[in-house]
C-alpha cells in the first residue's frame, strides 16, 4: 500500500539461513568404489545433482544409475541425500532409503558407485583490530 503507513517487512530468506554451513564447513564426496573412484566433489551449491546424465552436476558413465538419481540438498546443518525415484535406488550405511539427512563418514551407495560423505570444519579467521595511530 503506499498510504504512507505500511511498508513491506523484509523476511530472512532460507538461504540466508543454510549459508552459514558452507561458511564454517566444507562438504565433499570421495568416490570409494565405481569408475571415478579417488575423486573428490565438494559440495558448493545448495543442491548437486548426480547421475549418468549429460544435465547432472556429478555424471558417471554408469548404466546402473538413472539420468537424474539423487540430489544432495543443503540444510542448515549439513546435506541430506535424497533419491530422485531412481531405478535402482540408494543406500545409506548399507540400509535402502529414500531420503537421509546425513552425518560425516556415511558412505552413499548409488548403482555401481559409493561415495563417503565427508565434513571438515574450516579453519576460524583470526580477529583484526585497527588501533588508531
Amino acid at each position: 500500500m503506499k498510504d504512507g503507513k505500511t511498508r513491506k517487512l523484509a523476511r530472512p530468506e532460507q538461504e540466508a539461513l543454510l549459508e552459514p554451513f558452507l561458511a564454517s564447513h566444507r562438504a565433499s564426496l570421495v568416490i570409494e568404489k565405481g569408475p571415478a573412484a579417488g575423486e573428490e566433489f565438494v559440495l558448493e551449491k545448495k543442491q548437486v545433482l548426480v547421475g549418468r546424465g549429460p544435465e547432472v552436476d556429478m555424471s558417471f558413465n554408469d548404466d546402473a544409475m538413472s539420468r537424474e538419481h539423487v540430489a544432495f540438498e543443503l540444510l542448515p546443518d549439513g546435506f541430506r541425500a535424497r533419491d530422485l525415484a531412481s531405478t535402482n535406488g540408494m543406500r545409506v550405511n548399507g540400509g535402502e532409503v529414500l531420503v537421509a539427512d546425513l552425518k560425516h563418514g556415511d558412505a552413499i551407495e548409488i548403482g555401481n558407485a559409493t561415495l563417503r560423505y565427508i565434513v571438515e570444519p574450516l579453519p576460524k579467521s583470526a580477529r583484526m583490530h585497527v588501533i588508531p595511530e
